[in-house]
């Protein structure tokens, strides 16, 4: 895991802007200046530990070149595949494998490697800068696009402190978007002119035009629109063990110690029994709460003395809260409200204090379909509640503002899912659209409409759409800074690229028989955790509600408070 920066202006900072992302590579920075381009990053030594193993790496004649965030998994056996053909390596790193690929293969080298990753190749020999970010969104990556002006970084504030003559400009729609998603979704950011690169999409950049000429995606997800029963359980349950089983091997491959999150549920819990079968002496590492609604210590805990593991724990308390509710702007650059960073960061620092790696649950609900909403889209279907007759009731009840508390029962489903994400907005924040200057004509669910697909199931329209939206957007880029503030590299076994592609692959009932949520996960794993982790409710990693202060929810308080405390308008 690292920090990745480059850019084509000669007169930025190029030390400034990577060394405002050194905690993401405490291990080592190099600049390194190319004809055209300027390529920088931030090491933190996971896979060959050795100098052979810094970026940029370039090929021997200096004209292809990398720098690369992430983890490429497997990679072993493209590497052997690729001595065959008389490719030399001087390293021991996944990065010399993808970097070989690409003068192996060209573009087509991204079909041959799996993983979490955000890299940038510079290829002098058609005078491009390409871009790719991993297919789920694990990894960031940002760029900016000005005129003449190209740069790329993991976090936006590389590019801030790089590109010295940037003007920044809020962009108030953005601001919009974040008030109703609790984040702000890609592409857009904060700021007009810096963007996110999509998940799965390519970028290229051309130095002899100095313009983007291809921004496209490289990598679609297949979905199966079946609902009724494929495939026989025990077969599925067996391919299910061995996909997940190989995945966390692989997962666990590094040169420094590595440890699980486990927070009791079943994502983390599978993915730590599958660790301990690699390694029995693995660390755990949990956050509880002294609400005991919200705490889930006792779950782990019975995980741990099931299997002889060794378990770090910390309570989160209301003080750490008010501790670290002025970090989310050094975190994350941007206004960002999952309440659920904030012991995600002190599980973490807990983290740290032992290993350099740890692996995670993530994923897991949107790969096998966890989230109650799924339900209530079935229920919806099943009773015809979706139609346009009260979707126009809808409208015309949020134009009048005239609510009752049963409104929902009249929303259409986007409108249902969103309020599912938190509370929907008060009339105080909607008045902010006016504020902003945001046109009556604005579609407030522009990003969930892109991948709504209401021709799929019910259960696996949700899943595709939360995989497409609210994975990368909110829990990917919650654990990624939270754990990165603190040079914390975090894997996510569950969403290995064969893992999504078998799960959604799918048929609803073969993935979520009878409707169980995660039904197949949890026949999968239900000996080896127990019924009582594999069946019980779903509780999620949320702090206790009334920390950031009595008579609000988690969700509007921590809204106004990063939008208005810590975001001020003269600070944009």
């Amino acid at each position: 895991m690292c920090g990745i920066l480059g850019g084509n202006n000669t007169g930025w900072d190029y030390g400034a802007g990577i060394a405002h992302m050194q905690h993401r590579g405490p291990d080592g920075i190099r600049i390194v200046e190319r004809p055209g381009f300027t390529l920088a990053f931030a090491r933190l030594a996971i896979m060959d530990l050795s100098e052979n193993g810094m970026q940029p790496m370039f090929s021997e004649d200096g004209r292809v070149g990398i720098v690369y965030n992430g983890e490429i998994y497997g990679y072993q056996g493209l590497k052997a595949e690729l001595e065959k053909m008389r490719f030399r390596f001087r390293s021991e790193s996944d990065t010399e494998v993808i970097l070989n690929a690409y003068l192996a293969w060209g573009d087509r080298f991204i079909d041959r490697i799996d993983g979490m990753f955000a890299l940038a190749i510079y290829d002098f020999r058609d005078e491009t800068i390409k871009l790719y970010r991993d297919r789920a969104g694990i990894k960031p990556l940002y760029y900016y696009c000005l005129e003449s002006d190209f740069a790329f970084a993991s976090e936006m504030k590389g590019i801030i402190h790089l590109c010295t003559d940037m003007k920044l400009q809020k962009d108030d729609t953005a601001i919009y978007d974040y008030l109703n998603y609790s984040y702000i979704p890609e592409p857009k950011t904060v700021y007009k002119n810096i963007f996110k690169l999509e998940p799965a999409h390519r970028l290229v950049y051309s130095l002899r035009k100095k313009k983007i000429s291809v921004r496209e995606a490289y990598w679609k997800l297949r979905v199966s629109g079946a609902e009724g029963k494929r495939k026989k359980a025990d077969e599925l349950v067996e391919e299910l063990r061995n996909l997940i089983r190989m995945s966390v091997r692989r997962h666990m491959t590094a040169d420094v110690p590595v440890g699980t999150f486990l927070s009791g549920g079943i994502d983390s819990s599978i993915v730590t029994y599958e660790s301990s079968l690699q390694n029995p002496k693995i660390e755990t590492f949990s956050m509880g709460f002294a609400d005991r609604r919200y705490d889930e210590l006792r779950y782990a805990q019975s995980l741990v003395d099931k299997y002889g593991l060794t378990m770090n724990q910390r309570v989160f308390q209301r003080k750490d809260c008010t501790m670290l509710v002025g970090k989310i702007r050094e975190w994350y650059d941007e206004p960002f409200a999952d309440v659920s960073a904030f012991p995600t960061y002190l599980v973490s620092s807990l983290a740290k204090e032992k290993v350099d790696v740890v692996l995670t649950g993530d994923g897991g609900d949107e790969v096998f379909g966890g989230y109650p909403r799924y339900t209530m889209l079935q229920e919806r279907e099943k009773n015809g509640i979706d139609n346009l007759l009260v979707s126009g009731i809808f409208q015309h009840l949020n134009r009048r503002r005239a609510f009752t508390g049963w409104e929902t029962v009249f929303m259409d489903d986007l409108s249902c899912l969103l309020s599912s994400y938190g509370e929907p907005l008060s009339s105080g924040d909607r008045a902010l659209r006016k504020k902003l200057g945001i046109p009556k004509d604005y579609d407030r669910f522009w990003h969930m409409r892109k991948y709504y697909v209401k021709d799929l199931p019910a259960i696996t329209r949700g899943q595709y759409l939360d995989f497409k939206t609210y994975l990368p957007g909110s829990v990917l880029t919650k654990v990624d800074r939270a754990s990165m503030a603190v040079s914390l590299e975090t894997r996510v076994p569950l969403l290995d690229r064969e893992i999504i592609e078998f799960a959604f692959g799918l048929s609803q009932e073969d993935r979520c028989p009878c409707g169980l949520l995660k039904g197949l996960l949890k026949k999968a794993y239900q000996e080896e955790l127990g019924r009582g982790i594999a069946y019980r409710k779903k509780q999620g990693f949320n702090m206790p509600t009334d920390y950031l202060g009595a008579g609000d929810t988690a969700r509007e308080k921590l809204l106004r408070t990063v939008w208005r405390d810590i975001w001020r308008e003269e600070d944009m």
